[in-house]
């Protein structure tokens, strides 16, 4: 137990510790550089369980293609899916458009400043309002987000799950009794110091941390065990078979549906089971010259588990309604979710040698 240098925790002395961390540690992030509400909005929604460094280059390419609200409200949906491919969770984009085209109709296309305004837009709930509203218009609200909830798990060693209702409330109402006047950049640096001093995985960096003297997790060295993490429910496994099929250096793609997981984007032509190839040879795909044993590959979503077996077909004759396209046509304009990813790098490999 570190006593010698135990001290409270007091509320000026904690904004005082981390407004002047952030001061001198913030990372230079391109919605940092102004008060861009609508810059503010983007990358909240994209940082949503996904990495800054990772974001960085999508966040950079959307703004550059749909510069204003009202760009992203009149954006064609198979654009606007290629802009997101890759970050996942494709919902997300389309609730930002829906979004959009509310602030046009009811926000004369200004994105609101107040949380309850917010919140009334598609996509938008306690957290993301409450950090558009103090980030980007200084309003005196909390955005406690997963690395917050962290940061106070430790700080006030709190042995419980920080997921169940109770102790989120418990730390979000702690946060707002300590909210000060640069309230956008205490609630960044909260953020900042959760992304990467008081680490999700690993040891967290607990030298660099301004709080050391009075978190009691470090006191009491016990930050490896908090935050407690409920154990996971297992993801049902689905099995599947994607056939890369392949007809005069062109490929089959296939649109799914426009409703459920990964509505409206593209894919190989998938199905149910794990087919033998003598199952796949009694569909009507054509006239096949060679069938070849791809590896099992498996992909995992919130709350499932693919498990996918796949077949390179290369066709003399097509007999399908497959949409046919070459490779550079499919990188450029179809959305191929990443649960595709290893198939579509197979291709791109195939045309290299």
């Amino acid at each position: 137990m570190r006593v010698s240098s135990q001290k409270k925790m007091h509320k000026k002395v904690f904004q005082k510790d981390l407004l002047d961390w952030y001061d001198h540690n913030q990372r230079i992030l391109p919605w940092r550089d102004n008060k861009n509400p609508y810059y503010i909005w983007i990358s909240e929604i994209m940082l949503q369980q996904t990495k800054v460094q990772t974001v960085i280059p999508y966040f950079e390419r959307f703004i550059r293609t749909l510069p204003t609200i009202q760009a992203l409200a009149n954006a064609e949906e198979d654009a606007l899916l290629k802009l997101w491919e890759g970050l996942g969770y494709y919902n997300r984009v389309k609730n930002l458009q829906v979004a959009a085209k509310e602030v046009v109709h009811n926000f004369n296309g200004v994105l609101p400043n107040s949380k309850e305004d917010l919140e009334t837009l598609k996509g938008i709930g306690p957290y993301t309002s409450g950090a558009i509203a103090s980030i980007a218009f200084n309003k005196k609200h909390s955005a406690v987000d997963g690395n917050v909830l962290r940061v106070f798990a430790r700080l006030l060693e709190i042995k419980g799950d920080i997921k169940e209702p109770k102790n989120k409330k418990r730390i979000k109402e702690y946060v707002e009794t300590l909210l000060p006047s640069r309230v956008g950049d205490f609630n960044q640096g909260l953020m900042e110091i959760g992304a990467t001093v008081c680490v999700p995985n690993g040891q967290p960096l607990c030298a660099l941390c301004p709080f050391n003297s009075y978190c009691k997790a470090y006191l009491n060295n016990t930050t490896k065990e908090i935050p407690v993490k409920r154990k996971k429910k297992k993801r049902p496994i689905e099995l599947k078979t994607v056939l890369v099929l392949k007809h005069n250096n062109r490929y089959a793609i296939e649109k799914r549906n426009d409703q459920g997981l990964l509505a409206s984007m593209y894919q190989f032509p998938m199905f149910n089971g794990h087919l033998s190839i003598e199952e796949i040879i009694g569909f009507e795909l054509g006239t096949i010259e060679k069938v070849s044993n791809l590896e099992i590959n498996t992909h995992k979503f919130t709350h499932k588990e693919w498990n996918m077996q796949g077949y390179l077909i290369e066709l003399s004759k097509d007999n399908t309604s497959y949409l046919y396209e070459t490779y550079q046509n499919i990188d450029k304009n179809y959305t191929v979710p990443s649960a595709f990813s290893v198939y579509k790098k197979l291709i791109e490999v195939e045309l290299d040698e």
